[in-house]
């Protein structure tokens, strides 16, 4: 006698239901129409809960020539588990926990297909403990791409989906469990040879495809890192409160913040999705490289000199206010979490101390389409440009709000090019290269920019996305020639306008989604810093960066969030100079 049999009460006859049980009425069982559908819901429902636990949470997995069969033949240990459970119990507690385990993995299910997306477009998996806000932020993205009925449609339909994904694998589960009941003996014995086959099968280790083991747990180990989540957020929570309170250049006398570069004006510019593949991959850098080899050519015909290395990131494929929080706290910012602290404490960012030793420090934002709050107050730019008071006139390019050379272009009206102003810091975000990568602007006389109207026949004869995205390849292609294009503007605004007390520093952001970068793409982005005085780079001589504007596999790589440290270091006083060579 097996142990489910033991477990189980004696049979007594009890009501049964079709709906939870997957039973036809008894009356009607003799006609064959009502068996064959009665089998065949039951299959069906089988079917999917054996595919909800078994499929993986990557669509690379999906994708033609990626895909094989043997990703789905696997025993899942859950099932098993849960299906012992099952034929165990009395009928009334049977409907119970069968509904319970269905709702449960529904709601895993749900992870899952959270997790394919975030693996998708961000190179992680959902974290449900701190990730819900970025869902918003998608939802924004949307609305700034295709409008907001758009997106309202696909958040209602995102909602209508997980609901159904609820209802369907909880009803699934107890007509699979009522059918288990009924046919108990069959049921018993198809698990005991199931466990053997799964120890079997994990103890050789087999695998018909990879990282996708026969004897597969692979949903349990999903939720209960899930659950983890919660005591490991608390912690981080604490740790990173604590990394708040510690900052070396906190008190830092303002005569002695950045006394290097006194009289200097200071731009750094953030490129969206500027990332190491674009330098790398060969068919994306065969588009960039000869973009900033032209840059440098053109940079030094001006009098400048550019060094460059490797940032690692605290994001990738989005998120980009993670990787401002970074470079500027000098604290590593990787989730909403230690974002909202950040913006709510008075750390010193490379902002506030151009602020403190006197600079005017201004932040153009064209992304923004609403006032920044509390990110504002936390930055503390004096003046804050976005794309409501910039002048923008012309179409939009994708989700970019206005081409990066309109943003240069206002950017030198409003501030740079005024005949008298104070040395500045500046902070420019240029969003051309932000996904769809479609269409793309190009680059025009400066005398031409005007209020962006000129641009109106650029998008109108661009590449749209419906047709780009058709192939991989052609996303990769656009993408390369976006970044292009956002660096050309930014050097072409240095070597026309730029003198001898600019310092340009310009990076990524984060590199592009995977299915740009890769699926095993590092978080590293590019970073340059260019000036016409060589006595700014004598400064840096010891970074070991290379020359040029294009780095190479073996520059220097550093976190993103020892930039601040780094860089107030080699232009500060007492503390920057003891820390300079860290």
């Amino acid at each position: 006698m097996s142990l489910i049999t033991r477990l189980r009460p004696p049979p007594a006859p009890e009501p049964t239901s079709p709906e939870d049980e997957g039973a036809a009425d008894p009356r009607r069982d003799d006609r064959p129409r009502h068996r064959i559908l009665s089998g065949t819901l039951t299959a069906a429902a089988g079917l999917l809960v054996f595919v909800a636990l078994v499929v993986p949470d990557q669509l690379a997995r999906f994708k033609p020539g990626a895909f094989v069969p043997g990703a789905f033949l696997r025993i899942p240990l859950e099932g098993i588990v849960g299906a012992a459970i099952l034929i165990a119990l009395p009928t009334r507690a049977r409907r119970v926990v069968a509904t319970l385990l269905g709702l449960g993995l529904g709601a895993l299910t749900i992870l899952k297909i959270l997790n394919m997306g975030f693996l998708t477009v961000l190179g992680r998996r959902f974290d449900p403990v701190l990730d819900w806000p970025l869902l918003g932020d998608g939802y924004n993205a949307l609305t700034a791409m295709y409008g907001r009925p758009a997106a309202t449609g696909a958040a209602i339909g995102a909602a209508v989906l997980g609901l159904a994904v609820l209802a369907v694998l909880a009803l699934s589960v107890r007509r699979v469990a009522g059918f288990a009941a009924r046919h108990d003996r069959p049921a018993t014995a198809t698990v005991t040879a199931l466990v053997a086959a799964w120890a079997a099968f994990a103890m050789v280790g087999t695998q018909l495809f990879p990282g996708a083991p026969v004897a597969s747990d692979s949903t349990a180990s999903m939720a209960k890192k899930a659950v983890l989540k919660v005591p490991a957020s608390l912690r981080d929570q604490k740790e990173f409160a604590a990394a708040l309170r510690t900052d070396p250049y906190r008190d830092v006398p303002a005569n002695e913040l950045l006394a290097g570069l006194r009289g200097r004006d200071i731009v750094f510019g953030v490129v969206e999705s500027y990332g190491r593949s674009a330098l790398e991959d060969p068919q994306m850098g065969a588009l960039v490289k000869p973009a900033l080899a032209a840059g440098a050519q053109q940079l030094a015909a001006a009098g400048f000199s550019a060094r460059s290395a490797f940032l690692t990131s605290s994001t990738y494929g989005g998120g980009s206010w993670l990787a401002h929080g970074s470079f500027q706290s000098g604290l590593w910012v990787d989730n909403p979490q230690r974002y909202r602290q950040l913006i709510k404490s008075d750390r010193l960012t490379l902002a506030s101390a151009f602020s403190r030793a006197g600079w005017q420090t201004v932040g153009v934002e064209p992304g923004n389409t609403t006032d920044w709050g509390e990110e504002g107050d936390f930055y503390g730019y004096d003046q804050v440009y976005d794309a409501r008071n910039l002048g923008y006139r012309g179409p939009r390019f994708g989700w970019s709000s206005m081409p990066d050379q309109f943003t240069l272009a206002a950017f030198q009206r409003n501030v740079y090019g005024k005949a008298k102003h104070s040395p500045m810091m500046a902070e420019i975000t240029l969003t051309s290269s932000h996904e769809p990568w479609a269409p793309i602007p190009k680059l025009v006389d400066w005398n031409a920019v005007g209020d962006g109207s000129v641009y109106g026949p650029i998008a109108a004869h661009g590449k749209k996305q419906s047709t780009v995205w058709k192939d991989p390849a052609r996303i990769r292609a656009e993408y390369a020639k976006s970044i292009a294009y956002s660096v050309d503007s930014l050097v072409s605004w240095a070597a026309t306008y730029g003198d001898r007390n600019l310092v340009l520093v310009f990076f990524g952001d984060h590199q592009a989604a995977s299915m740009v970068s890769g699926h095993d793409a590092s978080h590293d982005v590019p970073v340059t810093i260019v000036a016409r005085d060589p006595a700014v780079l004598d400064r840096i001589s010891g970074w070991g960066w290379q020359d040029g504007l294009s780095p190479d596999p073996h520059a220097p790589v550093w976190g993103m969030d020892s930039f601040r440290d780094k860089f107030l270091g080699a232009f500060g006083g007492r503390v920057g100079q003891s820390r300079s060579n860290h």
